[in-house]
């Protein structure tokens, strides 16, 4: 890569992220180019952004459209296509009233305030917020708070009061922690940074019942998993259980930043005017771009699609020699290594062979490829992760 590029970046960013050396120039589809021509297969997608693809023709027409017309107002004015956006989101899910933002900690701030505004105006003095170990919620102080792994560090604290965690999936553990003084249970369906783990339909239930019992809020953190990730629109249409508010991010705006926090109709109506904001949030161009994302994923045939690929993907994957385990739904697939393999060794030897993964644990690879990956792409990246760990050592696929 270009070492002008790697010293710069080493002068001038905070060194808050350990880069692979790699310089990316160009995407198409499924497709990513570097500085020097060579070609990869992204299976990570920006972490589940660029769902339908690097640059889709008509998320980009519907970009350089607004662009030439209106990139901001701020939201003291009305504009149409953030309207548009808020009736989409709402009717597609649970038909209450939509704050936007500009990613998935901000929706997740969001989510908090309307759980905490909503404990107060039932007498909690002290809300409480549940999450689940190894829940990723986000890195400002209210999500970070919710998000136990990264909470611990001593260097940040103090945290916000009024988090507390349980065991992840424990049914028991999560009632038990629900108590009248709970604002929300604050949960991923299925955990994406910690490895593509997918909370079980007991829990789900469980967390349902725990909340209903005492009034709290069930906040399902759909950053990740939303936008067809799973092969439905949203993740919690394929479980037992209806949320009170959803928080979306990351594919929502196909590359383009924005978020969103999504209530139903009770919860859709506790912020009311000057308890939150956001200067950028749902400009013109980034809701343009959300529409057309929406009009590309929100379609049977896609979703079918989803379901189907991830499917056979698993499977295949699921065979292979080095491979002990298979975890998530749809295209949010989370490979277990046999001991002795780990995973950042894995991902950077495919990354020298074209494919783009991520490892969010020693022993586990991360897969979230885009929507509009081919058949022959993926026997290719099938083909990849083959040949990678059979360097490691000669096992026989199963």
């Amino acid at each position: 890569m270009n070492p002008e590029v790697k010293a710069d970046e080493a002068a001038f960013l905070m060194q808050t992220y350990k880069r692979a050396d790699v310089e990316f120039v160009r995407g198409e589809g499924a497709l990513l180019f570097d500085d020097e021509g060579n070609e990869y297969i992204d299976f990570l997608g920006g972490i589940s952004v660029t769902s339908v693809g690097h640059c889709h023709p008509e998320v980009v027409a519907a970009v350089r459209d607004q662009a030439g017309r209106l990139m901001h107002t701020s939201n003291l004015f009305y504009t149409a296509p953030m309207v548009a956006l808020a009736r989409r989101l709402s009717t597609g899910s649970l038909g209450g009233k939509v704050f936007f933002c500009n990613s998935g900690t901000e929706a997740n701030e969001c989510a908090i305030k309307i759980a905490r505004k909503s404990a107060r105006a039932r007498g909690v003095e002290h809300p409480e917020i549940v999450s689940f170990e190894g829940d990723f919620h986000g890195r400002s102080y209210g999500s970070l708070s919710a998000t136990p792994g990264l909470a611990a560090n001593p260097d940040f604290g103090p945290m916000l009061p009024g988090f507390r965690s349980v065991g992840f999936d424990d049914a028991d553990a999560l009632r038990e922690a629900v108590n009248p003084n709970t604002a929300a249970v604050l949960i991923e369906p299925i955990q994406g940074e910690s490895g593509v783990f997918p909370v079980s339909d007991q829990t789900l239930l469980a967390a349902r019942a725990a909340c209903d019992e005492v009034g709290a809020l069930l906040i399902f953190d759909e950053v990740q998993t939303g936008i067809g990730r799973t092969g439905s629109l949203w993740a919690y249409e394929q479980g037992p259980v209806r949320p009170d508010v959803i928080t979306t991010a990351k594919a929502l705006g196909g590359g383009v930043a924005i978020g969103a926090c999504i209530g139903n109709p009770a919860t859709g109506e506790v912020l009311t005017a000057g308890d939150h904001g956001s200067t950028f949030a749902a400009g013109p161009v980034a809701s343009s771009a959300a529409l057309a994302v929406l009009d590309l994923v929100d379609d049977p045939d896609m979703l079918r699609r989803i379901r189907s690929l991830g499917t056979r993907l698993s499977g295949q994957i699921a065979k292979l020699g080095g491979v002990v385990e298979i975890r998530g739904r749809g295209l949010m697939i989370g490979v277990r290594l046999e001991e002795g393999i780990n995973s950042s060794d894995v991902s950077a030897q495919l990354l020298k062979r074209g494919l783009v993964v991520n490892a969010p644990r020693s022993d586990s690879l991360r897969l979230l490829p885009p929507f509009v990956l081919t058949d022959e792409q993926a026997e290719k990246a099938v083909a990849l992760i083959e040949e990678t760990l059979a360097g490691y050592h000669p096992v026989e696929s199963k």
